[in-house]
Protein backbone atom coordinates (compact mmCIF):
# COMPACT_ATOMS: atom_id res chain seq x y z
CA UNK A 1 0.00 0.00 0.00
CA UNK A 2 1.35 3.21 -1.10
CA UNK A 3 2.19 5.57 1.91
CA UNK A 4 0.28 8.98 2.26
CA UNK A 5 1.83 12.39 1.55
CA UNK A 6 3.07 13.51 4.86
CA UNK A 7 1.29 16.92 4.45
CA UNK A 8 -1.71 14.86 3.97
CA UNK A 9 -1.39 13.00 6.85
CA UNK A 10 -1.18 15.94 9.39
CA UNK A 11 -3.64 17.93 7.35
CA UNK A 12 -1.16 21.08 6.14
CA UNK A 13 -0.56 23.07 3.41
CA UNK A 14 3.10 22.58 2.19
CA UNK A 15 4.23 26.23 3.15
CA UNK A 16 2.70 24.94 6.84
CA UNK A 17 5.08 26.55 9.39
CA UNK A 18 7.02 24.38 12.16
CA UNK A 19 4.75 25.68 14.62
CA UNK A 20 1.68 24.42 12.88
CA UNK A 21 3.28 21.04 12.24
CA UNK A 22 3.13 21.01 16.18
CA UNK A 23 -0.12 21.86 16.66
CA UNK A 24 -1.24 19.19 13.91
CA UNK A 25 0.57 16.41 15.63
CA UNK A 26 -0.39 17.01 18.69
CA UNK A 27 -4.21 16.94 18.05
CA UNK A 28 -3.70 13.78 16.02
CA UNK A 29 -1.65 11.90 18.61
CA UNK A 30 -4.18 12.96 21.16
CA UNK A 31 -6.85 11.81 18.98
CA UNK A 32 -5.41 8.44 18.05
CA UNK A 33 -2.79 7.70 20.66
CA UNK A 34 -3.20 4.10 21.77
CA UNK A 35 -3.84 4.76 25.29
CA UNK A 36 -7.07 6.29 24.51
CA UNK A 37 -8.43 3.87 21.92
CA UNK A 38 -7.34 0.23 23.30
CA UNK A 39 -8.08 -2.58 20.51
CA UNK A 40 -8.00 -0.45 17.70
CA UNK A 41 -5.70 -1.69 15.25
CA UNK A 42 -6.85 0.92 12.79
CA UNK A 43 -6.23 3.97 15.35
CA UNK A 44 -2.79 2.79 15.75
CA UNK A 45 -1.63 2.97 12.56
CA UNK A 46 -3.13 6.36 12.19
CA UNK A 47 -0.75 7.30 15.33
CA UNK A 48 2.35 5.60 13.77
CA UNK A 49 1.37 7.35 10.55
CA UNK A 50 0.97 10.89 12.07
CA UNK A 51 4.29 10.37 14.27
CA UNK A 52 5.84 9.31 11.40
CA UNK A 53 4.95 12.21 9.30
CA UNK A 54 6.16 14.80 12.05
CA UNK A 55 9.45 13.41 12.76
CA UNK A 56 10.26 13.90 8.90
CA UNK A 57 8.46 17.35 8.89
CA UNK A 58 9.88 19.07 12.14
CA UNK A 59 13.26 18.23 11.27
CA UNK A 60 14.61 21.18 8.45
CA UNK A 61 17.02 18.76 6.27
CA UNK A 62 14.65 15.91 6.24
CA UNK A 63 11.60 17.72 5.09
CA UNK A 64 13.90 20.14 2.25
CA UNK A 65 14.48 16.41 1.09
CA UNK A 66 11.47 15.42 1.36
CA UNK A 67 9.68 18.60 -0.21
CA UNK A 68 12.25 18.01 -3.04
CA UNK A 69 11.79 14.10 -3.63
CA UNK A 70 8.88 13.02 -1.96
CA UNK A 71 9.00 9.55 0.07
CA UNK A 72 12.24 8.53 -1.80
CA UNK A 73 13.90 11.74 -0.16
CA UNK A 74 13.83 10.43 3.46
CA UNK A 75 14.43 7.06 4.84
CA UNK A 76 10.98 5.67 5.12
CA UNK A 77 12.18 2.38 7.05
CA UNK A 78 14.06 5.11 10.15
CA UNK A 79 10.94 6.44 10.22
CA UNK A 80 8.59 3.18 10.07
CA UNK A 81 10.83 0.69 11.81
CA UNK A 82 11.08 3.24 14.74
CA UNK A 83 7.44 2.20 15.40
CA UNK A 84 7.05 2.14 19.68
CA UNK A 85 10.36 0.81 19.84
CA UNK A 86 12.39 3.94 19.88
CA UNK A 87 11.61 6.25 22.33
CA UNK A 88 14.31 8.54 22.23
CA UNK A 89 13.18 10.90 19.30
CA UNK A 90 9.42 10.30 20.23
CA UNK A 91 9.76 11.12 23.85
CA UNK A 92 11.34 14.61 23.15
CA UNK A 93 8.97 15.07 20.60
CA UNK A 94 6.58 14.90 23.17
CA UNK A 95 8.05 16.52 25.58
CA UNK A 96 8.62 19.12 23.48
CA UNK A 97 4.58 19.01 22.95
CA UNK A 98 3.57 19.09 26.16
CA UNK A 99 6.36 20.97 28.21
CA UNK A 100 4.25 24.19 28.20
CA UNK A 101 1.13 22.19 30.02
CA UNK A 102 3.43 20.66 32.63
CA UNK A 103 6.03 23.45 33.26
CA UNK A 104 9.25 21.27 31.73
CA UNK A 105 12.03 23.15 29.87
CA UNK A 106 13.71 21.32 27.52
CA UNK A 107 17.43 21.37 28.14
CA UNK A 108 17.05 25.02 30.23
CA UNK A 109 16.95 25.33 34.22
CA UNK A 110 14.02 26.67 36.17
CA UNK A 111 15.96 27.55 39.59
CA UNK A 112 16.24 31.22 38.82
CA UNK A 113 13.21 33.45 39.91
CA UNK A 114 12.60 37.08 39.87
CA UNK A 115 12.21 39.01 42.97
CA UNK A 116 8.89 39.42 43.99
CA UNK A 117 7.14 43.20 43.18
CA UNK A 118 5.65 45.11 46.08
CA UNK A 119 3.11 48.29 46.77
CA UNK A 120 3.59 50.76 49.36
CA UNK A 121 0.39 53.01 50.22
CA UNK A 122 1.33 56.58 50.23
CA UNK A 123 -0.75 59.30 51.57
CA UNK A 124 -0.18 62.70 50.44
CA UNK A 125 -2.14 66.11 50.24
CA UNK A 126 -4.14 67.89 47.89
CA UNK A 127 -1.08 70.45 47.65
CA UNK A 128 1.56 67.89 47.33
CA UNK A 129 -0.36 66.69 44.42
CA UNK A 130 -1.10 69.48 42.53
CA UNK A 131 2.71 71.16 42.91
CA UNK A 132 4.61 67.62 43.24
CA UNK A 133 6.96 67.18 46.13
CA UNK A 134 9.75 64.38 47.36
CA UNK A 135 9.21 62.12 50.07
CA UNK A 136 10.90 59.40 51.67
CA UNK A 137 9.53 55.98 52.65
CA UNK A 138 10.50 53.03 54.77
CA UNK A 139 9.54 49.65 53.07
CA UNK A 140 10.00 46.22 54.33
CA UNK A 141 12.00 43.75 51.87
CA UNK A 142 13.89 40.99 51.25
CA UNK A 143 17.41 41.28 50.62
CA UNK A 144 20.46 39.19 49.73
CA UNK A 145 22.21 37.37 53.06
CA UNK A 146 25.35 38.88 53.85
CA UNK A 147 27.31 36.77 55.46
CA UNK A 148 26.65 34.08 52.58
CA UNK A 149 26.13 36.61 49.59
CA UNK A 150 22.85 35.04 48.74
CA UNK A 151 24.32 31.18 48.49
CA UNK A 152 22.46 30.01 51.50
CA UNK A 153 25.27 27.87 52.29
CA UNK A 154 26.87 28.49 55.44
CA UNK A 155 30.47 30.70 55.31
CA UNK A 156 33.28 28.69 54.24
CA UNK A 157 30.93 25.96 52.71
CA UNK A 158 29.21 25.41 49.29
CA UNK A 159 25.99 24.65 48.08
CA UNK A 160 26.64 20.89 46.33
CA UNK A 161 24.89 19.42 43.20
CA UNK A 162 21.53 17.89 43.69
CA UNK A 163 22.92 14.13 42.72
CA UNK A 164 18.99 13.45 42.10
CA UNK A 165 18.60 15.73 38.99
CA UNK A 166 22.32 16.49 38.15
CA UNK A 167 21.61 20.72 38.57
CA UNK A 168 19.04 20.44 36.69
CA UNK A 169 16.27 21.73 39.09
CA UNK A 170 14.01 19.60 36.90
CA UNK A 171 13.63 15.45 36.69
CA UNK A 172 12.36 13.55 33.32
CA UNK A 173 9.45 10.91 34.25
CA UNK A 174 8.66 8.47 31.79
CA UNK A 175 5.25 6.86 31.70
CA UNK A 176 4.41 4.64 28.48
CA UNK A 177 5.10 6.86 25.35
CA UNK A 178 5.19 9.98 27.54
CA UNK A 179 8.19 11.51 28.84
CA UNK A 180 7.56 14.63 31.07
CA UNK A 181 9.97 17.01 32.85
CA UNK A 182 8.81 17.72 36.52
CA UNK A 183 10.45 19.32 39.24
CA UNK A 184 13.07 17.85 40.89
CA UNK A 185 11.91 16.48 44.67
CA UNK A 186 15.18 16.61 46.49
CA UNK A 187 16.24 20.28 45.55
CA UNK A 188 12.20 21.37 44.76
CA UNK A 189 14.11 23.01 41.86
CA UNK A 190 16.88 25.00 42.68
CA UNK A 191 19.51 22.52 41.25
CA UNK A 192 21.32 22.29 44.19
CA UNK A 193 21.25 21.19 47.86
CA UNK A 194 22.74 22.87 51.47
CA UNK A 195 24.44 20.41 53.80
CA UNK A 196 25.42 23.44 56.04
CA UNK A 197 22.90 26.39 55.62
CA UNK A 198 23.74 29.50 56.30
CA UNK A 199 22.55 30.54 60.42
CA UNK A 200 21.68 34.15 59.10
CA UNK A 201 19.41 33.56 56.76
CA UNK A 202 18.57 29.55 57.45
CA UNK A 203 19.53 28.50 54.33
CA UNK A 204 17.03 30.76 52.04
CA UNK A 205 19.80 33.11 50.79
CA UNK A 206 17.83 36.46 51.61
CA UNK A 207 16.73 38.17 54.88
CA UNK A 208 13.94 39.96 55.47
CA UNK A 209 15.04 44.38 56.26
CA UNK A 210 14.11 47.91 55.84
CA UNK A 211 15.05 50.02 53.35
CA UNK A 212 14.42 53.45 53.01
CA UNK A 213 13.91 55.16 49.70
CA UNK A 214 13.19 58.73 48.05
CA UNK A 215 10.42 58.72 46.32
CA UNK A 216 9.91 61.54 43.29
CA UNK A 217 5.93 62.77 43.45
CA UNK A 218 5.38 64.36 40.26
CA UNK A 219 2.94 67.81 39.62
CA UNK A 220 -0.58 66.71 39.06
CA UNK A 221 -0.61 63.28 40.47
CA UNK A 222 -4.24 62.00 40.74
CA UNK A 223 -5.58 59.35 43.26
CA UNK A 224 -5.11 55.94 42.71
CA UNK A 225 -2.08 57.03 40.46
CA UNK A 226 1.43 54.39 40.72
CA UNK A 227 4.73 55.54 40.74
CA UNK A 228 7.17 52.61 39.75
CA UNK A 229 10.50 52.04 41.37
CA UNK A 230 12.37 49.92 38.93
CA UNK A 231 14.33 46.66 40.85
CA UNK A 232 13.67 48.20 44.77
CA UNK A 233 11.34 45.27 45.16
CA UNK A 234 12.09 41.98 47.07
CA UNK A 235 15.92 40.46 46.02
CA UNK A 236 15.41 37.75 43.11
CA UNK A 237 16.44 34.43 43.90
CA UNK A 238 19.50 32.42 42.74
CA UNK A 239 20.71 35.17 40.73
CA UNK A 240 17.14 36.18 39.81
CA UNK A 241 16.43 40.18 38.52
CA UNK A 242 14.82 42.01 41.71
CA UNK A 243 11.04 43.09 41.43
CA UNK A 244 10.12 46.27 41.64
CA UNK A 245 7.97 48.86 43.89
CA UNK A 246 5.13 50.06 43.26
CA UNK A 247 3.67 53.42 45.36
CA UNK A 248 -0.06 53.69 45.21
CA UNK A 249 -0.60 57.36 45.87
CA UNK A 250 -4.05 58.46 47.91
CA UNK A 251 -5.03 61.98 48.37
CA UNK A 252 -5.91 62.95 51.85
CA UNK A 253 -9.29 64.56 52.04
CA UNK A 254 -8.91 68.89 51.91
CA UNK A 255 -10.73 70.85 54.49
CA UNK A 256 -11.68 73.20 51.13
CA UNK A 257 -11.19 71.50 47.77
CA UNK A 258 -12.32 68.32 46.25
CA UNK A 259 -10.90 67.22 43.02
CA UNK A 260 -12.56 66.12 40.17
CA UNK A 261 -9.86 64.80 37.80
CA UNK A 262 -8.02 68.22 36.86
CA UNK A 263 -10.91 70.54 38.25
CA UNK A 264 -11.26 71.97 41.79
CA UNK A 265 -14.55 72.22 43.62
CA UNK A 266 -15.23 74.06 46.51
CA UNK A 267 -18.37 75.97 48.55
CA UNK A 268 -18.72 78.96 48.53
CA UNK A 269 -20.55 80.95 51.25
CA UNK A 270 -22.37 84.16 50.29
CA UNK A 271 -23.89 86.83 52.91
CA UNK A 272 -27.66 87.10 52.41
CA UNK A 273 -27.51 90.75 51.61
CA UNK A 274 -24.20 90.52 49.37
CA UNK A 275 -26.60 87.47 47.73
CA UNK A 276 -29.60 90.12 47.09
CA UNK A 277 -27.78 92.76 46.63
CA UNK A 278 -24.56 92.00 44.82
CA UNK A 279 -21.09 92.65 46.11
CA UNK A 280 -17.91 91.17 45.41
CA UNK A 281 -16.06 88.44 47.77
CA UNK A 282 -12.61 86.91 48.24
CA UNK A 283 -12.16 83.10 47.52
CA UNK A 284 -9.09 81.01 48.37
CA UNK A 285 -7.69 79.14 45.74
CA UNK A 286 -4.40 77.14 45.57
CA UNK A 287 -2.28 79.79 44.57
CA UNK A 288 -3.67 82.23 47.09
CA UNK A 289 -7.07 84.22 47.38
CA UNK A 290 -9.21 85.69 44.15
CA UNK A 291 -11.71 87.90 44.18
CA UNK A 292 -15.36 87.17 42.71
CA UNK A 293 -17.75 89.59 41.70
CA UNK A 294 -21.20 88.38 42.82
CA UNK A 295 -23.92 89.75 40.63
CA UNK A 296 -27.30 90.82 42.62
CA UNK A 297 -30.05 87.91 42.83
CA UNK A 298 -27.38 85.39 43.39
CA UNK A 299 -29.32 82.18 44.51
CA UNK A 300 -27.76 78.88 46.28
CA UNK A 301 -26.61 76.53 43.71
CA UNK A 302 -24.96 79.09 40.53
CA UNK A 303 -21.49 77.97 39.94
CA UNK A 304 -18.62 80.30 39.52
CA UNK A 305 -15.82 79.14 36.75
CA UNK A 306 -12.19 80.55 37.66
CA UNK A 307 -10.15 79.12 34.80
CA UNK A 308 -6.93 77.77 34.81
CA UNK A 309 -7.39 77.76 38.85
CA UNK A 310 -7.34 73.87 38.98
CA UNK A 311 -4.91 71.54 38.69
CA UNK A 312 -2.46 70.56 35.52
CA UNK A 313 -2.31 66.85 35.38
CA UNK A 314 0.37 64.72 34.96
CA UNK A 315 -0.75 64.11 31.24
CA UNK A 316 -2.81 66.95 30.92
CA UNK A 317 -1.71 69.63 28.37
CA UNK A 318 -3.72 72.93 30.65
CA UNK A 319 -4.84 73.41 34.17
CA UNK A 320 -8.58 72.52 35.21
CA UNK A 321 -10.42 74.59 36.93
CA UNK A 322 -11.77 75.65 39.72
CA UNK A 323 -15.97 75.80 40.10
CA UNK A 324 -16.94 77.47 43.66
CA UNK A 325 -20.70 76.79 44.32
CA UNK A 326 -22.62 79.59 45.81
CA UNK A 327 -24.30 78.43 49.19
CA UNK A 328 -26.28 82.02 50.92
CA UNK A 329 -25.95 81.85 54.32
CA UNK A 330 -29.27 82.24 56.50
CA UNK A 331 -28.35 85.35 59.37
CA UNK A 332 -27.97 83.61 62.81
CA UNK A 333 -28.35 85.04 66.33
CA UNK A 334 -30.46 88.22 65.20
CA UNK A 335 -30.24 90.56 67.01
CA UNK A 336 -33.97 92.25 68.17
CA UNK A 337 -33.41 95.40 65.59
CA UNK A 338 -32.41 92.87 62.45
CA UNK A 339 -35.62 91.17 63.45
CA UNK A 340 -37.74 94.39 63.37
CA UNK A 341 -36.40 95.12 59.73
CA UNK A 342 -37.28 91.84 58.66
CA UNK A 343 -39.95 91.67 59.86
CA UNK A 344 -40.91 94.97 58.06
CA UNK A 345 -39.20 93.76 55.04
CA UNK A 346 -42.23 90.93 54.98
CA UNK A 347 -44.97 93.40 55.97
CA UNK A 348 -43.72 95.35 52.72
CA UNK A 349 -43.78 92.14 50.68
CA UNK A 350 -47.31 91.26 51.48
CA UNK A 351 -48.78 94.28 51.16
CA UNK A 352 -47.16 94.14 47.50
CA UNK A 353 -48.85 90.57 46.91
CA UNK A 354 -51.94 91.87 47.89
CA UNK A 355 -52.19 94.56 45.37
CA UNK A 356 -52.45 91.86 42.90
CA UNK A 357 -50.00 93.29 40.32
CA UNK A 358 -46.67 91.78 39.68
CA UNK A 359 -45.40 93.91 37.34
CA UNK A 360 -45.34 96.93 40.48
CA UNK A 361 -42.80 96.10 42.09
CA UNK A 362 -39.51 93.60 41.79
CA UNK A 363 -38.34 91.41 44.48
CA UNK A 364 -35.23 93.25 43.78
CA UNK A 365 -36.55 96.92 43.82
CA UNK A 366 -38.31 96.06 47.22
CA UNK A 367 -34.66 94.87 49.06
CA UNK A 368 -33.25 97.70 47.64
CA UNK A 369 -36.16 100.11 49.10
CA UNK A 370 -35.93 98.63 52.35
CA UNK A 371 -32.57 98.43 52.48
CA UNK A 372 -32.06 101.96 51.54
CA UNK A 373 -29.89 101.23 48.54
Amino acid sequence: MAKRDYYEVLGLNRDASDEEVKKAYRKLAMKFHPDRNPDNPKAEEQFKEAKEAYEVLSDAEKRSAYDQFGHAGVDPQAGAGAGFGGMGGFADAFSDIFGDIFGGARGGRSNVYRGADLRYNLEVSLEEAARGSETRIRIPTMEECVPCKGTGAKPGTQPKVCPTCGGAGQVRMQQGFFSIQQTCPKCHGTGRIIPEPCTTCHGAGRVKQHKTLSVKIPSGIDDGDRIRLAGEGEHGVNGGPPGDLYVQIHLKQHPVFQRDHDDLHCEMPVSFTTAALGGEIEIPTLDGAAKIKVPPETQTGKVFRLRGKGIRGVRSHAAGDLLCHVVVETPVSLTERQRELLREFESINEKDSERHNPRAQSWMDKVREFFGA
